[in-house]
């Protein structure tokens, strides 16, 4: 897994041990690192760093995370990964409604959490990485270009969207309305058919007839997995 210099990490969390260990751990992979303790002083260093990302805590005293998160949210163009000691529905539900970009319950591995915090970066932002390598697939989202088996793909704006969002999220099932969401925006007001058409026609550019890389998961959505 690649080192991600020049990213900027925000954690906050009350439990000193849990600070100290992703501190540590995040600073040897090349991220910058900042901590806070409390949720009021993570809104006030946030506004100062402007961090990329930031982990979570969602039990805190005083200000808790789900209110850290909705702050957050409104002022700063950051990817939120939140973290809570039990892993109940209802915490997660909300977090994610709030705006919480993925959820994790302690006790977690590091590696996974930083599994997720690459898919974060490269899914909000891809041109901190340049070049992005994935399987088959590079994606220089600067030049809007993918190139497929080392050949640039003809694609038009919304097929160069689409196959970015199912590349950076390979492995996830996306349903119609999440990709609807993120490729033609919340205020789309056309027929969900237009995923079907714009999927076929990037099956067809990536010579994909038997569906191996853009799979179809009947009822739940599409999920592209990388050969």
């Amino acid at each position: 897994m690649q080192k991600l210099k020049g990213i900027k990490i925000l954690i906050i969390d009350d439990e000193p041990n849990i600070l100290e260990f992703l501190e540590m751990g995040l600073l040897n992979e090349g991220f910058e690192v900042q901590t806070a303790a409390d949720g009021m002083t993570g809104v006030t260093l946030a506004k100062q760093l402007h961090p990329h990302l930031v982990i979570l805590d969602i039990m805190m005293p005083g200000m808790d995370g789900f209110e850290v998160c909705r702050m957050l949210k409104k002022s700063e163009n950051v990817s939120i990964i939140m973290l809570t000691a039990k892993d109940e529905v209802e915490d997660r539900v909300k977090g994610l409604t709030i705006g919480a970009d993925d959820y994790m319950a302690k006790p977690f591995s590091f590696e996974e959490l930083l599994a997720r915090i690459h898919a974060r970066i490269r899914n909000q932002f891809p041109t901190l990485l340049g070049e992005v390598v994935m399987g088959p697939f590079r994606l220089d989202d600067r030049r809007k270009e993918i190139q497929f088996q080392d050949k640039v793909l003809e694609l038009s704006p919304t097929e160069y969207e689409l196959l970015k969002f199912l590349i950076l999220n390979q492995g996830l099932v996306l349903s119609k309305t999440m990709i609807l969401d993120k490729v033609w925006g919340y205020d789309f007001a056309g027929d969900d058919n237009i995923v079907e058409v714009y999927i076929r026609s990037l099956r067809e550019k990536l010579g994909d007839k038997e569906h191996r890389l853009i799979r179809t998961l009947r009822g739940s959505g599409y999920r592209m997995d990388l050969i």
